[in-house]
């Protein structure tokens, strides 16, 4: 078994498979119920604080309504006049009176109403247990001097009962009369009716309270009288809404609390969620993956032998195509039409077949090119051996018959003939090839007398470039030959050379130039890069594109331009990163 799992890639894919499977099962059981505790956790707090700011509005809209019934004595003109004016005390008692009930019939909460008239120092109060001395120990002052320091809002505890009275001083405008003080005591019934709507009364307890001093309002659990360490829970005043984690009668949860104000009067609202609570969901969550799991599970071991198999079959057709390329075979590589990723490999190593069979086929077509350019550059020559040592005669006959200047022609001849007929250097310093080309141009001068002037101009620095031999004495030679030689009047050759990123010669004359359309066919043929293909034969040219195209590639660059009589000029651009083999640079 140990055997058949080493050597066979089915059997570790299976096994692997069901392993790597398996694993992650268990893993992410553990890993999905403390992040879906979190998770839950997270939207039970957002989700509560959305619902608690709900619920905030809610009472404040309450609290308005409630506030309206103080200002809207406002209204009653009269008021002023029953308080303050010389009316019989029946007339005022029955005034008053009759403003308090109409306070206090209109909500079911209000417990009692009190008012403290201004100037007279009157005492009106109306209550459901019809006065009596059981509010006192919760009333405002009855001094006016003392009202500016009552609060708008405030929470009152009375036999263990819960009020909110609100205050209201009463004032005269624009006089700044002090008609009196109203204070309207209610109960918390509509408050916790309210509040019941934001939580889950079998698990959740709800806080309301009232800043800063973070009065207890509302509880709903009737047990607790205070929240010790507030500052703890919302530890942040300025924040509106927020959480902490902590303890309520010994069950660890998270606090969520909201902030709000109405009137300048800034109301909290906390709400504790047990930990429980939210480990109880993330378990029935957690039951439900186990189950889907178990079938998926099943499902996957079903579906590892076929994945399996379809993972290898591809792979041991490809081995097999792998082993015919290993042996030269490169005809009969085809695969079955794939889309997925093992398909996208075998159409890769089918197009990596292909190109490796045009990329020996186009080495061996260089190869044949080289040795197709020097041949033709052989032909060129005729017996170099044998004409050079008949030079050398005639420039001795030449110097004993005192005819310096045809000795001078013979030895730049001399000089052309041992350059070219060194075939075993490839590659030479640039400054040879410009000393070449000076012989050559001298002698053309010569032949042409009036008609022939030529300067050439090289930067120092480009000198000492390496480049291969024979690429300048083609292109001066083609100037000459079909521009000035068939053109009309002088003719000018200019050959220069700069470096900078890379070497640039530009050769340019003023002859009878090259016609657009032959420029378009020489464009056309060196892109196939075939110099047995080309037709002008010698040493011309297309030879020297090609040549240097095989020895730089892709980097060699080269334009052609012609104004016929004006302007017609080759350009080369040799990269400078590329350095010919030491043993074929003939140092000079």
């Amino acid at each position: 078994m140990n055997r058949i799992y080493k050597r066979s890639l089915f059997a570790r894919l299976l096994v692997w498979m069901l392993i790597m499977t398996t694993i992650p099962f268990v893993l992410s059981n553990v890993i999905s119920y403390r992040s879906n505790y979190r998770t839950l956790q997270e939207h039970s707090i957002e989700l509560n604080q959305n619902t608690m700011t709900i619920g905030m509005d809610n009472i404040k809209k309450y609290l308005q309504e409630l506030n309206q019934l103080s200002v809207s004595w406002y209204a009653d003109q009269d008021l002023a006049m029953y308080v303050w004016k010389n009316m019989s005390n029946y007339e005022r008692n029955m005034y008053v009176q009759r403003k308090l009930y109409d306070v206090y019939s209109r909500r079911p909460e209000i417990k009692m109403v009190n008012f403290y008239a201004g100037g007279s120092g009157q005492h009106y109060q109306l209550d459901n247990l019809m006065g009596g001395d059981f509010w006192q120990t919760v009333l405002p002052p009855a001094r006016e001097s003392e009202w500016s320091s009552v609060p708008d809002y405030e929470v009152q505890r009375l036999n263990g009962e819960r009020f909110l009275a609100f205050h209201k001083q009463l004032i005269d405008y624009p006089n700044s009369t002090k008609i009196g003080l109203l204070s309207i005591y209610v109960s918390l019934d509509e408050i916790a009716r309210l509040n019941s709507q934001l939580f889950d009364v079998t698990n959740e307890t709800m806080f309301l309270l009232v800043s800063p001093s973070n009065q207890m309002l509302y509880t709903s659990d009737k047990e607790l009288t205070s929240l010790d360490a507030v500052d703890q829970i919302a530890p942040d005043p300025q924040k509106e809404k927020g959480y902490s984690f902590g303890k309520l009668n010994g069950k660890k949860g998270v606090y969520v609390y909201v902030r709000n104000h109405y009137l300048n009067v800034p109301f909290m609202s906390i709400k504790f969620i047990p930990s429980v609570a939210i480990n109880k969901v993330a378990k029935q969550t957690l039951n439900q993956t186990i189950a889907i799991q178990v079938v998926a599970l099943a499902c996957i071991v079903i579906f590892a032998f076929i994945l399996s198999y379809s993972i290898t079959a591809p792979i041991k057709r490809l081995v097999q195509n792998i082993s015919r390329v290993g042996i030269g075979i490169f005809d009969g590589v085809k695969f079955n039409a794939r889309e997925d990723e093992i398909g996208i490999l075998e159409h890769r190593f089918e197009m990596m077949v292909h190109n490796l069979k045009e990329m020996i086929f186009k080495e061996y077509q260089q190869k044949l090119e080289v040795s197709t350019a020097r041949l033709k550059m052989l032909q060129a020559q005729i017996n170099p051996h044998f004409l050079y040592n008949t030079l050398q005669s005639i420039s001795t006959l030449a110097l004993r018959y005192q005819a310096e200047e045809i000795n001078d022609r013979i030895a730049e001849l001399g000089f052309i003939l041992r350059y070219s007929m060194d075939m075993k250097t490839e590659f030479v310093p640039l400054k040879k090839e410009i000393e070449h080309i000076e012989h050559y141009l001298s002698l053309q001068e010569n032949r042409f007398k009036n008609k022939l002037s030529y300067r050439i101009s090289c930067e120092p620095e480009a000198e000492n470039v390496t480049v291969p031999k024979m690429i300048l004495q083609p292109l001066v030679e083609n100037s000459i030959i079909h521009g000035i030689e068939n053109g009309m009047g002088a003719g000018f050759i200019h050959v220069e050379i700069t470096l900078n990123a890379e070497l640039t010669i530009r050769i340019v004359d003023n002859g009878k130039g090259v016609e657009q359309n032959t420029i378009e066919l020489l464009r056309k043929r060196f892109a196939i890069h075939h110099v047995q293909d080309w037709e002008g034969g010698g040493i011309g040219l297309m030879n020297v594109l090609q040549r240097l195209w095989i020895r730089y590639g892709e980097a060699f660059e080269w334009n052609l331009s012609s104004v016929a009589y004006e302007k017609t000029e080759i350009q080369l651009v040799i990269p400078l990163e590329e350095a010919a083999p030491d043993e074929n640079i003939d140092r000079g």
